[in-house]
């Protein structure tokens, strides 16, 4: 206190003072202050700091008397922070591989076909979305609405079989899986099969799911009658007979139409396939390319990038065959070592030497080891090939033949969760191929090396005859028509986010690159696997395109006509099919 007296006393001075005499005598006290660390300023920081201290000295107290731990929280071990639940009444639905999904507070489960009707009529009525889901498969998401979704999956019964016809009837919510069980005890069976056999029989149609054989059309030709619901007529039942015109858009109708409720398929009797995989190459395959998809009942094409080599898969009933040997020349553990050792080496590089003598390995299929190795480094050019090489030779050690029941033989493991990328193209007919499916596949295979893509196999290629739907990617009005169908792929082998994110942005670069190629031979992408750009140039682009290849004005026409309030619709067909003129308003 004495020296800030002091120092007010002589600053008091100094300013009051104007002759040099009167303080002259103590400047050096006043330099002496000047100079030292001002006491003042660490008394003041001193009581500042303190008070801070009993301030929070003070909440902390309060804190626990007003809050106090329950008896044994100290003995409670720490849980680490989870998100909040979703509500009980919010439904998270995405598709298989989990690339599009969406939260929804409505989604329905009709168990009869009055109930459906009910269901529809009301939000018809309260202009509410309903969008039918199928089983939700479609790698695009297509089926997917967060605004409402209605399920057939408690409408799954077969109302009718007709041994004679060969004809079956059933509820439009039954899996594929599920009718060919039932139809095996008439003997009966589908003409053909996708690649797998979980989709439901309405979604299964409504988007032109396809399998394989250049004599063999999509599934919707095998579409002989439907009953399909809409929201503003209610059910109507279609066929070549009634109203054949709308028949024939709404079996490939995408679910924008109607909900297909009932549908009568024409099937054959059930039979034996005989499977014969080999290995071939670029040259031999355009050697005997038409001759090969004359001959072959089912026939399909694996190319894997950065090699030569061309898995080739032939079905055909056994009568075509003399007595083939129904064995491969190695067995599965020895097709299986070579993708066994390179994943070992892959561990010891990327990760352990521990982790590479997991003895679980062994244990793995070789759609679980390809997913585990390029889960390893899955954007890395050089690893991908490595990952392809091996694949190539595991085929070379699974050349031979098999047999078995159609709906057994024809199914393929496609393997993890992917982004996958499908078009259509016509090559000429069945007698006269144009060869421009083997054309195709040469760029393709070329653009990959050229930009760098680290494309996984299989690039798989297949084949079927005309559709006459007219949204089908394979309509055509000529009998002889066959359609090329090529697959790319990425697999999304982790569940790191980021890892995800990045695969993603590959694989549209990737497809945008394949992209490059569609206009040169009228390739349209399959309706299950097509995704809406985000950029409105590219959108106005895509539905140009679209108008060109597919009676767009007449689909739009009838979705008018049969669901005036979109009740059907959601984001991704609105973006496909936009609706250029005004909307009738709903009486």
């Amino acid at each position: 206190m004495r020296h800030l007296l002091l120092s007010r006393h002589l600053l008091r001075r100094r300013s009051g003072s104007s002759s040099p005499t009167a303080h002259d005598h103590r400047l050096p006290l006043l330099r002496a202050l000047s100079s030292a660390p001002s006491p003042v300023s660490s008394d003041a920081d001193l009581r500042k700091y303190a008070g801070y201290a009993l301030l929070l000295l003070g909440c902390g107290a309060a804190t626990y008397y007003s809050f106090p731990f329950p008896a044994g929280a100290l003995h409670k071990k720490a849980v680490p922070f989870k998100y909040a639940p979703l509500p009980e009444d919010l439904h998270a639905v995405s598709n298989w591989s989990a690339t599009h999904e969406v939260h929804t507070r409505v989604l329905l489960h009709p168990d009869s076909l009055p109930a459906l009707e009910d269901a529809l009529a009301a939000a018809h009525r309260e202009r509410r979305k309903l969008r039918p889901l199928g089983s939700g498969l479609s790698p695009n998401g297509l089926a997917l609405s967060r605004a409402g979704m209605v399920s057939l999956a408690l409408m799954d019964k077969v109302l009718d079989v007709d041994a004679k016809k060969k004809t079956v009837t059933v509820q439009a919510g039954i899996r594929v899986a599920e009718l060919v069980d039932a139809l095996r005890e008439h003997g009966l069976t589908l003409q053909n099969f996708a690649s797998i056999r979980e989709q439901q029989v309405g979604g299964f149609i409504q988007v032109g799911a396809h399998g394989t054989g250049a004599r063999l059309p999509p599934v919707d030709e095998q579409v002989i009658s439907m009953k399909l619901v809409t929201p503003a007529k209610g059910m109507i039942e279609l066929s070549k007979e009634k109203d054949p015109e709308l028949f024939y858009l709404a079996r490939c109708g995408l679910g924008g139409l109607g909900v297909v409720a009932e549908v009568t398929l024409q099937c054959v009797e059930r039979h034996q396939l005989v499977e014969h995989t080999f290995v071939s190459n670029a040259d031999e395959v355009k050697k005997n390319h038409k001759k090969w998809l004359s001959e072959n009942k089912h026939i399909k094409y694996l190319w894997i990038p950065y090699t030569d080599t061309v898995v080739v898969v032939q079905c055909n009933p056994p009568s075509k065959w003399r007595t083939p040997k129904l064995t491969s020349k190695y067995g599965k553990d020895e097709a299986l070592q070579h993708v066994r050792n390179l994943y070992r080496e892959s561990l010891k590089k990327y990760r352990t030497e521990t982790e590479s003598n997991d003895p679980e390995i062994d244990t793995l299929s070789f759609t679980e080891l390809r997913d585990k190795l390029l889960a390893l480094d899955p954007l890395d050019k050089d690893h991908v090939m490595k990952v392809n090489k091996a694949e190539a030779e595991y085929w070379k050690k699974s050349e031979g033949y098999r047999m078995g029941w159609s709906d057994e033989i024809l199914g393929f493991d496609c393997g993890g969760q992917q982004w996958v990328s499908e078009n259509c193209f016509p090559t000429g007919t069945v007698t006269k191929p144009s060869m421009k499916d083997l054309d195709y596949i040469e760029k393709l295979l070329q653009l990959i090396e050229k930009e760098d893509i680290p494309a996984p196999a299989p690039i798989e290629q297949r084949w079927t005859a005309h559709s006459k739907s007219p949204m089908s990617p394979a309509s055509s009005s000529e009998e002889d028509d066959v359609f090329s169908w090529v697959g790319i792929i990425m697999y999304l082998p982790t569940s790191d986010a980021r890892q995800r994110k990045e695969i993603t942005e590959e694989f549209f670069n990737y497809r945008s690159l394949a992209q490059s190629l569609w206009d040169d031979y009228s390739a349209y992408e399959h309706w299950a696997k097509i995704e809406v750009p985000k950029d409105k140039d590219e959108l106005a682009e895509l539905q140009a395109r679209l108008r060109k290849r597919f009676p767009v004005d007449a689909y739009n026409k009838a979705r008018m006509e049969l669901d005036a309030n979109k009740v059907l619709s959601n984001a991704k067909l609105e973006k496909l099919f936009p609706v250029l003129e005004p909307l009738h308003q709903a009486k």
